[in-house]
């Protein structure tokens, strides 16, 4: 199966990024990305997306303006998948390696986990004792769950892995609530505001676990701006490796403890892995956000909109993670931009197209630096004009997500 995902098209034509001077990566003809044939699956309707904003797809650079493929030019033809789109990134320098529609609009799933991940960590002690309430376990029924009770008492470092390796959703509510001080809605206020900070200005979160809701849409490129957040935070790399933990028993409510395991088979089954988050819904399918270290090097992936035929969601990702680790360090079709790089002052130019830069950590922050290679064109747009058009995301047409 795996080997059958690896084997590319040769007919895949790579797209260049654009230099200076040319009208953009909109003027290239789409590529089509490789893709395996998927089976047709029983699922309710695709929601509207909302209108595409030509100043949010550029963002991170204009060869990422295309709904097909594009990779660097003397890339090899990257693996077939499922997934409706994808991307790969170095987790330091920022650099984007390729990708299949990054700007595309997409339903996130589970991975949505990362965004309530990115904006509760730094706010809430782990080591803290809290109770667990009947709002937090007001979840679809049958969807996923770790096992918390209402009335339960637990430190937040075990809700947090209840989420990480379980994909608790009353965890996330929980956390979303915890995190906000209020309660779960103003959590995902919370984290819609950290999205925006983190230049994932196509990310609307509806529910804090990710579980459908309407409006509710992420795309590729926000994804991974999104994980390098998280993988920027000690505290998630630890929790994202982790294999087992142990629920405690609460006698109060009479339930015992018991064990959970990571869900993630990247950690168990790929080296280097260093953790992620697997996430479905009938409406999403399977999406998946990835990362792994080799030879000094870190990758991240993101996936949306795969089936788990021929393979599952994660074994397409770490196909594509394989992909990335065979390119040269220097490769790049555009960046992940920044946190607070967009919104640093309002009325500040994003450099949201500029080349990419020299390496920077994971955690840095602040506008990057041109460095050597090809300059792409710079598309200027005013702080002011993207809040407005965060703002258009907020009324965008919605549909029911299960």
């Amino acid at each position: 199966m795996r080997a059958a995902l690896l084997a590319a098209t040769t007919s895949a034509v790579l797209v260049a990024p654009v230099p200076v001077g040319a009208t953009g990566a909109s003027a290239a003809p789409t590529v089509r990305c490789p893709r395996v044939p998927a089976s047709a699956a029983s699922r309710p309707p695709r929601p509207s997306p909302p209108p595409a904003v030509p100043a949010q797809r550029v963002v991170g650079g204009a060869a990422l303006d295309t709904a097909g493929l594009v990779v660097p030019a003397d890339a090899t033809a990257p693996p077939r998948v499922t997934a409706t789109s994808w991307l790969v990134a170095d987790l330091d320098s920022g650099q984007v390696l390729g990708g299949c529609g990054p700007h595309e609009y997409g339903t996130p799933a589970s991975v949505q986990k990362l965004l309530l991940a990115a904006t509760m960590l730094p706010r809430l002690d782990p080591k803290q004792m809290v109770t667990v309430t009947d709002a937090d376990m007001n979840i679809e029924p049958g969807s996923s769950a770790v096992g918390l009770v209402a009335g339960g008492r637990y430190t937040i470092e075990t809700i947090w892995l209840g989420l990480l390796l379980n994909s608790g959703n009353e965890a996330a509510n929980a956390l979303a609530r915890l995190g906000s001080g209020t309660d779960s809605a103003a959590g995902v206020r919370a984290m819609n505001e950290r999205a925006h900070q983190l230049g994932a200005l196509q990310t609307h979160a509806v529910t804090p676990s990710g579980l459908d809701g309407k409006g509710q849409f992420t795309s590729a490129y926000d994804l991974a701006l999104i994980a390098r957040a998280c993988f920027a935070e000690p505290t998630f790399r630890r929790y994202a490796l982790t294999e087992q933990t142990s629920i405690p028993a609460q006698p109060a409510q009479r339930t015992k403890g018991f064990e959970i395991q990571n869900e993630n088979q990247l950690i168990y089954r790929y080296p280097g892995a260093l953790g992620g988050k697997t996430g479905f819904t009938d409406l999403a399918r399977h999406t998946y956000v990835g990362a792994a270290e080799r030879g000094g090097r870190r990758l991240v992936v993101t996936v949306l909109g795969a089936e788990s035929a021929p393979v599952r969601g994660w074994e397409q990702g770490a196909a594509l993670l394989d992909w990335g680790f065979t390119l040269p360090r220097d490769a790049a079709v555009g960046r992940l931009v920044e946190p607070g790089e967009l919104t640093a002052t309002p009325s500040a130019a994003p450099s949201a197209l500029a080349a990419p830069g020299a390496p920077r950590p994971a955690a840095a922050s602040g506008p990057a630096r041109t460095g050597s290679g090809w300059l792409w064109s710079v598309i200027v747009v005013s702080g002011a004009t993207v809040v407005g058009l965060w703002g258009g995301l907020l009324w965008r047409r919605r549909r029911r997500m299960l």
